[in-house]
Parts: C-alpha cells; structure tokens; sequence
C-alpha cells in the first residue's frame, strides 16, 4: 500500500521559503574556504556593512519607524532600497513591528523580548508564519507611498540584485585589474553573504541583548540597558535605555562620551539639506539624570 502523502500547506510552504534562503545565507559563508580572501575584499565587506547598517539604524529605524526627522521622497526610497540589500525585509514590515515592539515592549505581547528567551528573541520570532506579515495599521503614514509598498512586496529582489552586482564588480576587477587579486565568487562571498550575516545577527542583537546586558540610566518600564560595545557595532542602538526613555530623538547617544556613527552621519546629511527637522533630546532626558523620581518617559512612537 502506498504511504499518505498530502501536498504541504500554505502555511508550510511560507514556512520554508521563510527560513531556507536563511540558513543558506549562513552556509554560503562556508564559501571562503574556497574563495580566499584579499584586501580588496575585505574593504569591500566592510563598506556594504558600514552602508546598510547605516540605512537599518538611521533610516528603518530612526526615520520609518519613530520620525526622527524629515527628508524627500527621492532620499526615504534610496536608503529603503539600500536598507532592504540587507535583507531585513522592507521598511513597512520593519517599522511597523518595531512600532508594535514599543507598545508592548517586554509584554507577552512583544514577539522578540528576551522574556521569551534568547533564541526567539533573536531569531525565532521573524521565522514564525504569524510574524510573516507586518500590522500595517501602525504604519500607515508611509504606507501611503506606492513605491515603498512596492518594495515591502518584492524585497527580495533588492538582495539578489545586490550579490548579482558583487559578482560582476569582482568578475570585473579579476580581468582589468588582477593585481588586486579577486574574483567575483570571492566578491559574492564577502561581499554580500559575509557583509549580510554579519550585519543581520548584530542587529538582531539589540532584540536579544540590549534588553539583558548592560546598564540602566533611566527607569522604563520595559527592560531596556544602554550598552557601549552593542553601541559601536550598531552605529549608536546600543545607546537602548536612552532610546526607550525618548524614542522620537534621531540622537541616542544622549551625551558627548556616547559614541552614536549614525547620528554624526545625520547631522552632516542636514548640513547639506538632504535631511532636515532632526529632533534632539528632548530636556526631560537630561533632568530625569538629576532625579531621585523618574520622570515619565516620553510617549512616542
């Protein structure tokens, strides 16, 4: 007798497409084994962690998700673009999950609180069908832009277009300039998947960690620390305490000794009018230091 076969679900399916092209992302950085590595390559992983993470910190996060500033359409859509090369999905999926993040943070409720445990916090929550799709209701400012539902709806093409490009960048520097000693697999290798893993992971560690390790300014009331290391690697996350305090400010690194990458990088985007009414600190971030009694935090996005 034959065995009961039954086709897999709809659900199943969404399942595996989900979370196949992840865990092959991981094992193509087993690809350096064979690729090598080179100077030129190395450079090139750092610029592509360097760009997107800029676009995840600054623009997903920051812009999409709390309005931290103002800036063109051309620009939001550019850095949405890069953003997605990321493969963190589109901006409306992103900060319409992190909007609920804020409003349920370390609640039953939030999908990706370390209260759940490290694993789900840090990976498992995105890989699961109910998390498959965003509660656009909460992002309805910038779902009324085409192009960015647009983009929400085929993200994956923006990955794929971005290792195909490395691809060919390498292929082109190993025949007219051979001197630098690379290929467009080794280009691929470090330059998307490496680039990509690395960037991925490091992000999600502010998910995992910045609710777990670290130090607390303010008393919020979700579990949320400031971490200098998480800070650096993150171009300014790590700074997460201040954050929750007052999410609205494009600054997270409230003081001058708190190093935050992607604030510098706004603030000289302003400089030349490519961005513009970027919030600061609100005052009651620097009085709430002085205080015995926390001062209410700041109800924001």
């Amino acid at each position: 007798m034959l065995p009961n076969l039954s086709l897999p679900t709809k659900a199943q399916l969404a399942t595996a497409l989900h979370i196949t092209p992840f865990l092959l992302m991981h094992l193509a950085c087993l690809g350096v084994i064979w690729v090598g590595v080179s100077p030129i390559a190395v450079l090139v992983c750092a610029v592509m962690y360097g760009l997107r993470m800029f676009s995840i910190t600054a623009f997903y996060h920051r812009y999409f998700s709390h309005k931290a500033f103002k800036t063109s359409r051309a620009v939001q859509f550019i850095f949405a673009i890069i953003g997605a090369s990321s493969t963190q999905k589109g901006p409306l999926w992103w900060a319409a999950h992190h909007r609920h993040h804020h409003r349920h943070s370390d609640t039953k409720e939030d999908q990706h609180s370390p209260l759940h445990g490290f694993f789900q916090s840090h990976v498992g929550w995105f890989l699961q069908p109910r998390n498959f799709s965003a509660p656009y209701d909460l992002i309805k400012d910038f779902a009324r832009f085409p192009e960015l539902r647009w983009l929400d709806r085929n993200h994956v093409l923006i990955p794929v277009f971005t290792g195909a490009a490395l691809y060919v960048l390498g292929s082109a520097l190993a025949a007219y300039a051979p001197s630098l000693e690379t290929n467009g697999f080794q280009m691929l290798v470090w330059g998307f998947f490496i680039s990509t893993v690395l960037s991925t992971h490091i992000t999600l560690m502010i998910n995992s960690l910045a609710h777990v390790w670290g130090s607390r300014r303010y008393n919020t009331k979700d579990h949320s620390r400031n971490n200098w290391l998480l800070a650096l690697l993150t171009f300014g996350e790590g700074w997460h305490n201040n954050h929750h305090f007052f999410p609205a400010s494009a600054r997270q690194g409230f003081f001058w000794w708190e190093i935050d990458l992607s604030y510098y990088v706004l603030k000289a985007m302003s400089a030349v009018g490519l961005i513009w009414d970027v919030k600061p600190v609100h005052q009651k971030a620097y009085q709430a230091v002085h205080h015995t009694t926390p001062i209410k935090k700041e109800n924001t996005l």
